[in-house]
């Protein structure tokens, strides 16, 4: 992940605050979630977390899995995972033009 992780943290607590904005994609994986926000909402360094039809996968760091451990146990409870803990998230981005959305997967391991 690049060093700045704030839009990342924006976009989680943004997508929690509004639910109503938030596009689900039916669950393939027990461990992942894969949602989408429109992409009229203002996000910093979205050409570089949501590059225009690419994805940028990174693992979130151990110090923003500790600090934002509720934030990412709410997403976590949308996965069908038995598992009740993760150690590591990785954090799949793309802006997905055709659809006017940016798309955020997060898989749990």
């Amino acid at each position: 992940m690049a060093s700045n992780s704030d839009s990342i943290y924006y976009v989680l607590t943004h997508m929690k605050a509004h639910p109503e904005i938030v596009a689900t994609e039916p669950v393939e994986y027990t461990n992942v979630i894969t949602l989408s926000i429109p992409d009229t909402i203002k996000i910093a360094d979205a050409d570089i977390y949501f590059p225009d039809q690419k994805l940028m996968v990174n693992r979130l760091t151990p110090d923003f899995v500790a600090k934002n451990g509720d934030l990412l146990d709410y997403f976590y409870d949308f996965t069908a995972q038995e598992i009740p803990n993760y150690h590591d998230v990785w954090v799949t981005t793309s802006h997905i033009v055709n659809k006017n959305a940016y798309m955020i997967e997060l898989s749990y391991e």
